[in-house]
C-alpha cells in the first residue's frame, strides 16, 4: 500500500458569536478563496453559481479562476496579510484551499479576527501536516491502518529496515507535495529512500520519517463533511499517483482521478464512516482539537 489510512482535511470554523464582520449567512457576501490550483478554480466556479455570493476574489488564483472571479496578489502564508485582505474585502467567508496556509495558522488568525473560515485550525490540520500525528490518532481511535514506526536518524531507520518484511513504505512526516512516499520492494531502494529523506531532500518535512507496512489493494478516497461531532458522507474518488502506466514508477502529486469510484458501495461506505470517520472525530474532540470540515480518508480496498 502506498498510502495506508491517511486523514486529510479542509474544514470549516465559526467565529465567536458576536464578533462577525458581516450579517447572517443568508445575505449576499464577498468571498475570498486562497490558493492557485484546479481545486480553487472548481470552488470558485461552484460558489459563483450561489445567490449568496456577491463578489468572489481568489488569491493568487490562476488563468481558470480569472474567468469566474477576480485574482489578487497575496502571500497566503502570512496570516496578518490574509486577515488584512479579508478586512479590505469585507469578506463574509474565507475558503482556504491548500494545506500550507493551514499549517501557517491562517485559519486561526481569521477566526480570531471574526471571519467565517472554511479551513481547519492549525491543530486540527496536523492530520494532514504530520503523518506521525495522524497515525497516533488512528492508533488511539482503533482505526485500521498500516503498522508504523517513526525515525529521526538514518542509523536507527536502517537498523529497523534490516528486520522489516518487504515491501515497505517510507514516508516523509511533513508536507512534501504528494512526493514524499516511496514504496520499496527491496532493501536497497528502502535504504536509498531513508538516506534521501533524512538527508534533506524535503527539508524540514523530511526531518522525521515513517516506515510502514505495505497494504495491498485498490486505492480509494472518501470524503465526509464534519462539524466536530457529526459527519455527513459526501463523495468518493480514485487517485492515480504513479508516474507511469500500469501503476509503475514513483509517486507523484497526482496524475488524475475519477469520482465517484466504483470500488465503494453503500455497505463499504457505512463501514468507513463507523470504523474511520466517526472514531477520528471522537478522538480529535478528546484531544481538544475538534475537527470541523471535510475529512479525507485515503484507503486501500481489498476483497
Amino acid at each position: 500500500m502506498d498510502e495506508g489510512v491517511e486523514l486529510r482535511v479542509v474544514g470549516s470554523h465559526r467565529a465567536v458569536p458576536g464578533t462577525m464582520r458581516v450579517a447572517a449567512m443568508g445575505n449576499a457576501m464577498n468571498i475570498l478563496i486562497l490558493g492557485s490550483g484546479g481545486r480553487e478554480h472548481a470552488i470558485a466556479d461552484a460558489l459563483a453559481n450561489s445567490p449568496r455570493a456577491r463578489t468572489i476574489v481568489v488569491a493568487p488564483g490562476n488563468a481558470g479562476t480569472s474567468g469566474v472571479a477576480e485574482n489578487v496578489t497575496l502571500n497566503i502564508l502570512d496570516p496578518g496579510a490574509v486577515v488584512e485582505m479579508a478586512a479590505q474585502l469585507d469578506a463574509g467567508l474565507v475558503v482556504v484551499g491548500p494545506e500550507a496556509p493551514l499549517a501557517a495558522g491562517v485559519s486561526d488568525a481569521l477566526t480570531a479576527s471574526g471571519f467565517r473560515v472554511f479551513g481547519p485550525s492549525m491543530s486540527a490540520a496536523r492530520l494532514e501536516t504530520s503523518k506521525s500525528f495522524a497515525r497516533e490518532v488512528c492508533d488511539a481511535a482503533s482505526i485500521p491502518a498500516a503498522r508504523w514506526r517513526s525515525f529521526e536518524t538514518v542509523e536507527t531507520a536502517l537498523q529497523h529496515l534490516e528486520t522489516t518484511e518487504l515491501p515497505v513504505v517510507v514516508k516523509a512526516d511533513g508536507l512534501a507535495a504528494g512526493k514524499g512516499v516511496v514504496v520499496a520492494h527491496d532493501r536497497a531502494d528502502a535504504r536509498e529512500a531513508v538516506q534521501s529523506f533524512l538527508g534533506g531532500r524535503f527539508g524540514k518535512a523530511g526531518s522525521v520519517i515513517l516506515i510502514e507496512s505495505f497494504l495491498a489493494g485498490e486505492e480509494a478516497s472518501f470524503f465526509a463533511l464534519c462539524d466536530g461531532d457529526r459527519a455527513l458522507p459526501l463523495a468518493s474518488a480514485e487517485d492515480y499517483k504513479r508516474a507511469r502506466d500500469g501503476d509503475e514508477g514513483p509517486n507523484t502529486g497526482g496524475m488524475g482521478s475519477c469520482s465517484p469510484t466504483a470500488i465503494l458501495d453503500p455497505q463499504v461506505e457505512g463501514r468507513i464512516m463507523d470504523r474511520i470517520v466517526l472514531p477520528c472525530l471522537r478522538e480529535m474532540a478528546r484531544r481538544g482539537a475538534p475537527y470541523r470540515g471535510v475529512l479525507y480518508a485515503g484507503l486501500m480496498i481489498r476483497d
